[in-house]
Parts: structure tokens; C-alpha cells; sequence
């Protein structure tokens, strides 16, 4: 157990918790005292994650939710109330991508990004805010680089999270007086996740995004998952609306860097 962090007894949700960087998310918690209860469309994702994460914590309960209806999530939120008791921290984190161009893209494809990581942020919130422990609550999204730095392939993501992060600014000031701090967090590209196997599919191209990282290296899950659990703690108490990327410092040059690097390899 980290010394620097103690969530005994703290109610934690994440949704979008069954895989990738929240599951690592998750499981920091875990490790820390809380209290979890996560949820996610796949019924066979959250039974295994349950399982994992009880290798490190008694009090763990998946349920299944679909983020873009509203309805699911309400009751998904009254259940994890009904668990636990009043949430103390939420992370929403479900989301979808696929790369593709503005042109080979359907209406239907670029709803489905929206509906899922903007649309489904809003309802994950909106639907939370009752079930918050007030004051002392700490929201943390999911975003991504793209919500700040246009990238070829990926119009759907970057209209999507930037809109994941003006609902954090938006709510942040809205919250406030209730003691509700909210904050985004953007992941770069991190090792053995869905996002980096559609980022890199092959070693050369896995190269040539190290190579345009300035840290010469992935990520880890855990590099999320310390600021997650700082970004819950006492220690960031007068921290609110903030986006926060964790890069390795990968979009201080924008994506043109590592898109001719990725060219590059491909060609190669």
C-alpha cells in the first residue's frame, strides 16, 4: 500500500472500469483502501476485472451499463449508492476510437465516438451529482491529447474529448460551492492498452512513436493511475478544472512529429 495515499473506506466508481487505463485505475485505488464499484457495457469484462481487482480489495461490485443511455446509468448509480453509500470519487472514462478519415467516415461513425465519450461523460456526471459526497467529492474524465491537438484520422476524438473537457470546466464552476472538484486527465500513449495497438499495430510504427515522445518512453498504466489517485486525494483540494496530460511530454510538438514518423514506418 502506498503511504502517500489512503482511500480506506472511500467509495470509488469508475466507469468504462473493466479494461485498459481505467482498470489500472481501478486497481490503484484498490491497492489504496477503497471501496469499488465499477461498470461497463461487457458483462464478461466486468466479471474478470471483479476477480482482478479482488486480489487487492475486499468491497468490489460490477454491474453493466451502457454510458450512452441515460436510464442504465441512473440505475446503475442508485445500485452502487445502495453498495456503498455516498460516492466519494468518480472517474468517467468509457470511450471508443477508430482511426479514419473525415472523408471514409459514415454520420453513423462519427455519432458513435460522440455518443459514447461525450454524450455518455455528460450522463456519467449529470446522473452521479445527486449520490456525490457533498462536500469533498473528486470527478476525474478520460480524456485524450486530441482534445487539445488536431489530428489527422481522428476528427470524431478530437471533437469528442474536446467537448469531455469543457464539460469538466463547465461543471468544475458550476459544482464548486457544492465541494465538488472535477478534473481531466490525458493520457498519452501508453503501454498495453486498446489504444496503443491501434496507435502503433506493428513494431516499426511502435518505434517511431517512442521516438517522438521527448521522455523516450510509453507510458505505463500506473503513470495514469498516481495522478488519478493524487487528483482524488487531500492533496490536490484546491485543484479543480484543470486538464492534465500525462505524455511523456508527446504533444508539446503536435501530431505532425509523429505522423510522418509513423508514415515513415509504414513505408519502411
Amino acid at each position: 500500500m502506498s503511504h502517500s495515499f489512503n482511500f480506506q473506506g472511500k467509495h470509488v466508481v469508475v466507469a468504462g472500469g473493466s479494461s485498459g487505463i481505467n482498470l489500472g485505475i481501478a486497481k490503484a485505488f484498490a491497492q489504496n483502501g477503497a471501496k469499488l464499484f465499477i461498470f461497463s457495457r461487457s458483462q464478461d469484462k466486468v466479471d474478470a476485472a471483479v476477480e482482478f481487482l479482488k486480489e487487492d480489495a475486499e468491497n468490489v461490485v460490477g454491474a453493466t451499463a451502457d454510458v450512452r443511455d441515460p436510464e442504465q446509468v441512473i440505475q446503475v448509480l442508485k445500485q452502487a449508492n445502495e453498495v456503498f453509500g455516498n460516492i466519494d470519487v468518480l472517474v468517467s472514462g468509457a470511450a471508443g476510437n477508430f482511426p479514419a478519415s473525415a472523408i471514409g467516415m459514415s454520420s453513423n461513425g462519427f455519432k458513435s465516438v460522440v455518443d459514447i465519450d461525450l454524450i455518455g461523460t455528460f450522463n456519467v456526471m449529470r446522473h452521479a451529482y445527486e449520490f456525490l459526497t457533498k462536500p469533498g467529492a473528486s470527478i476525474i474524465s478520460i480524456s485524450a491529447p486530441q482534445a487539445f491537438t488536431p489530428a489527422e484520422m481522428q476528427v470524431h476524438v478530437c471533437a469528442a474529448k474536446a467537448g469531455v473537457d469543457m464539460i469538466t470546466r463547465c461543471l468544475a464552476m458550476e459544482w464548486g460551492a457544492a465541494g465538488i472538484r472535477i478534473n481531466s486527465i490525458a493520457p498519452g500513449p501508453i503501454e498495453e492498452t486498446e489504444g496503443m495497438k491501434r496507435l502503433a499495430p506493428n513494431e516499426a510504427v511502435k518505434k517511431a512513436v517512442q521516438k517522438s515522445v521527448p521522455l523516450d518512453r510509453f507510458g505505463e498504466k500506473q503513470d495514469v493511475a498516481n495522478l488519478a489517485l493524487f487528483l482524488a486525494s487531500p492533496l490536490s483540494s484546491y485543484i479543480t478544472g484543470t486538464v492534465i496530460p500525462v505524455d511523456g511530454g508527446w504533444t508539446l510538438q503536435g501530431f505532425g512529429h509523429y505522423m510522418e514518423l509513423m508514415k515513415q514506418a509504414m513505408a519502411s
